[in-house]
Order: structure tokens, then C-alpha cells, then sequence
């Protein structure tokens, strides 16, 4: 397959980056952008790495491209049409583990940079790279400290588009133009181990906390807004006990998620939880942990020019959607800039047989080049 996008595509699938690990990927990248003239600068925190590339001049309106070269793991690999990493085309179809998450779009993104700055090398604006390896895994060491450099230096970043899969049945059909919080609780119950048969020496935490955990999933958070459905919550993990039929445990451990719309806080989420636990008289110990904060980005230029771009090249008019989990958006957001979500099909991402199509690929690209077009003239 002589398609640029396709050849850097496959390039990266063969390379085993299981999340945190980049396993040279970023150097192909770096590589290739340090080509076309961009300046790198390689920000690795911890076992991340990350990258942070520039084209253009720092006090100018600013467009950065992120996305992340880590992957998941690839389940059982005797399921796989082909070896994961091994990237193998049938029937115009491209198989391998990052293939559509997200490989395909950072392939689309350089190329699309490549073509951008060989026709326009002196384009007004600031086109930009935040690449980070710690995606999939903890998101502890990537894309947040980027930010977080970039904010203490005072970096001016005004748009960003983050690669991540979210196209449905046609590439751009939806554009994610904000996501919703998330906040984790890892709850531990204490109570008194006993003998079952004598329940007046014992005080046992499984049914202590059943009454709460219903009144936690019967209650109605909130009723999301226009752009953000309700809040949900889930229990994740629930732990208690040694096996043994006649004997209650002295501790249980429950988890459990909120995703959360701006109608909500996690202050009041917090506060509600811990009201909730002192009122049923449990002693307790609560840790949490916030992986992000809702955030929207409302129609202005780059939602405009997106919508625009997609309908000159897809042939359809996106919907908007802030629906599914967090990406790193999240984080960038943080920025002030307006962020929005466009890359391929999702339906295979972290799936056996993860595959995307490689005129979607060919697609995408092109509307990246013609963002970069209409935002960088």
C-alpha cells in the first residue's frame, strides 16, 4: 500500500506499545515532524513519554493535535485474524491492535501536517503536537503534566483536536464536543467478625451497607441539561469476607463511579456520599479519586470549521455528542482552549480484531489537512 497515511499507520501498529510503554513510536513520529520543520520538545515524566511540537510562532493563534501512541492489551491473541501487531490489510480493511485506538489518526494527523506545511510553510498561526503515551493506563504522567508545563509558561493554546475514534457508522458522523466528569470512590465499611449464630457480637458490614447502596442508585443526581445527559452511577467491585458460610467479615470494600454532568459538582457529589454514610452510622474510610472534570466546547470557529470540513469531505453533517468515557481532552480543556473529539469508526476499538477502513484513514486525513487549512490560512 503505497498511501502515506497507511504506511505510518502500519509502521506504528508493528510497534508492541502497551500502555505506558511507547516502544519507539514517538520517535517515528518526532521524526517525521522534525522533517516538515517542527520544533520538538520531549516532556517524559516517570515511565511516560510524551511530546510537545510546534510549527510556527508561539504568540499566534494556536491549533494542537493530540493523541496518545499507548494501546491496551490485546485479550487472547488466538482470537486474532492476524498477530496484533502485525498490521495486515483484507479487503481494504486494516487489522491490528491501535489500529482505529489511535494509531490510524496519528498517522492521519503527521501526514496531514506534512501536506499542510509543504503548501504553506509560512501559514499564519501556530500548528502544534501534544502526543502522550500514558493514554490507556493511568493518565497520571502524560497529557495532565504536559498541561500543566504549558499553563506555568504561559503557552497559548486556543483550539485542539483530539483524535480519539469517535466516528459511529461513517467518519465524522459525530463530533465529541465535550465529555462528562468522573469521580471514583473506594469505600472501606469496618465492622466486628462474628460467628453467624450469634449476631449480637458481631456487626456485620455487608448489611450495612446494602440500605446505602440502594439509596445511592435510586437516587436521581440530577437531569443533565441540553448538552450533557444525567448523571449516572455505578458500582464497580465489591469485596467481603474469607470464603467461609459462618463467619462475617470485619471490613468491605465497595467501589463505585460517577460520571457527571455540569448540573453537578464532585463537592456535592462528596458531600451527599458522606451525609449519607454518617446518617446510617457507619465508620468508614472514603478515598477519592477524581480522573476529570465535565467540560463543553460551544459552537465557535473550530466546531464550525469541523462541521464544515466533514461535510465537504464525508458528504454528512456531524451530530454533536458528549456521550461515553474521558479522553484527555479532559485535561486540555483545562487550557481555556475549545476541544472537540473527531477521528475514525469505534465500533472494533479495544476488540479482538481491532480494524479500521483504510479510505476512512485516507478520509480522515484529508479533513484534518483542511482544518488545518481553514484555522492556520
Amino acid at each position: 500500500m503505497s498511501c502515506p497515511v497507511i504506511q505510518l499507520a502500519k509502521q506504528l501498529i508493528k510497534l508492541p506499545s502497551l500502555s505506558p510503554a511507547d516502544k519507539g513510536c514517538q520517535t517515528l513520529l518526532t521524526e517525521r515532524l522534525k522533517q516538515a520543520g517542527f520544533n520538538i520538545e520531549l516532556m517524559d515524566f516517570a515511565d511516560t513519554k510524551n511530546f510537545w511540537a510546534c510549527h510556527g510562532q508561539s504568540n499566534e493563534e494556536t491549533l494542537v493535535f493530540a493523541g496518545h501512541t499507548d494501546v491496551v492489551p490485546i485479550g487472547d491473541e488466538c482470537e486474532w485474524i492476524n498477530p496484533p501487531f502485525d498490521p495486515t490489510i483484507r479487503n481494504g480493511i486494516l487489522y491490528g491492535r491501535g489500529a482505529a485506538d489511535m494509531k490510524g489518526s496519528l498517522a492521519a494527523m503527521v501526514v496531514a501536517a506534512e501536506r499542510f506545511i509543504a503548501t504553506k510553510r509560512n501559514h499564519s498561526g501556530r500548528l502544534s503536537f501534544l502526543i502522550t503515551s500514558d493514554e490507556e493506563a493511568k493518565a497520571t504522567n502524560g497529557t495532565i503534566k504536559v498541561v500543566h508545563t504549558l499553563m506555568k509558561r504561559n503557552e497559548r493554546l486556543d483550539y485542539c483536536l483530539v483524535g480519539e475514534p469517535s466516528s459511529i457508522r461513517y467518519v465524522g458522523d459525530i463530533i465529541k464536543n465535550g465529555r462528562r466528569g468522573s469521580i471514583n470512590a473506594n469505600l472501606l465499611i469496618h465492622g466486628i467478625q462474628g460467628h453467624v449464630a450469634y449476631i449480637h457480637l458481631l456487626d456485620n458490614p455487608i448489611h450495612r451497607i446494602l440500605p446505602i447502596l440502594q439509596t445511592l442508585l435510586a437516587t436521581e443526581w440530577d437531569s443533565g441539561n441540553q448538552f450533557f445527559p444525567a448523571t449516572s452511577m455505578q458500582i464497580t467491585n465489591i469485596q467481603a469476607g474469607n470464603g467461609s458460610s459462618n463467619i462475617t467479615p470485619n471490613k468491605l470494600l465497595v467501589q463505585f463511579n460517577f460520571r457527571f454532568s455540569p448540573a453537578l459538582t464532585d463537592t456535592l457529589i462528596k458531600e451527599k456520599v458522606e451525609a449519607l454514610l454518617t446518617k446510617y452510622q457507619l465508620t468508614y474510610d472514603i478515598d477519592w479519586v477524581i480522573s476529570g472534570q465535565p467540560f463543553l466546547t460551544k459552537k465557535g470557529k473550530l466546531l464550525e470549521i469541523a462541521i464544515k470540513a466533514v461535510e465537504h469531505h464525508s458528504k454528512i453533517t456531524p451530530r454533536l455528542l458528549t456521550t461515553g468515557g474521558t479522553s484527555d481532552g479532559r485535561f486540555i480543556a483545562l487550557m481555556g482552549a475549545q476541544v472537540i473529539e473527531l477521528g475514525p469508526i469505534n465500533t472494533t476499538i479495544h476488540k479482538v480484531n481491532e480494524c479500521v477502513k483504510v479510505a476512512d484513514l485516507q478520509l480522515l486525513s484529508r479533513i484534518y489537512q483542511c482544518i488545518m487549512e481553514k484555522i492556520l490560512k
